[in-house]
């Protein structure tokens, strides 16, 4: 069995952090693109977007389905 010392997850914790980090604005940035050019075309953008149902404003309905995007990647 391999053992791991805490140097080396305290090594690892940055890097997964900055991917989670860059995934999460790219994939923000993405839906937010898309959710602002369906409302321009004032098109029922919402559902299209899982987790964006119940959501009020469009950065939260945005938010709500980068995390359920990023959900699927585990």
């Amino acid at each position: 069995m391999a053992y791991t010392t805490h140097a080396q997850l305290d090594e690892s914790l940055p890097n997964d952090t900055r991917a989670f980090g860059l995934i999460f604005i790219l994939g923000f940035v993405v839906l937010l693109a898309v959710a602002c050019a369906a409302a321009l075309l004032t098109l029922p953008w919402r559902s299209w977007l899982p987790g964006a149902e119940g959501q009020s404003s469009m950065f939260g309905a945005v938010k709500a389905a980068t995390y359920t995007f990023m959900s699927y990647l585990n």
